[in-house]
């Protein structure tokens, strides 16, 4: 969270730096947010699979070698799965484009 680049969204912040891997890769951080264990889950879950069809995707195809962490905010807990998704297919069009 220290080195690389910061953008911060309606519901979460992204990190990105590159990666000393050949590869990218993802990391997620959900606060509890005085919230119960199975709505946190829940926001894992969306995070992970947006990561996993949309970000890792997009980033191999640009050949961006990124590790990408995205933390949660407190509003993602009431944010359904199409506006997280939204926000992070755009932050990752920008980071494919920013050195293309």
């Amino acid at each position: 969270m220290k080195r690389g680049n910061r953008k911060r969204t309606r519901h979460t912040d992204v990190f990105s730096a590159d990666s000393p891997e050949s590869f990218p890769r993802l990391g997620l951080v959900v606060p509890k947010h005085r919230r119960t264990i199975v709505e946190r889950n829940l926001v894992k879950r969306r995070l992970r699979e947006i990561g996993r069809v949309e970000i890792l995707p997009r980033l191999r195809d640009a050949g961006r070698n990124l590790d990408v962490l995205i933390r949660a905010r407190a509003e993602a807990y009431d944010a359904s799965f199409g506006v997280l998704r939204e926000e992070l297919i755009q932050w990752v069009e920008e980071a494919t484009c920013a050195t293309s």
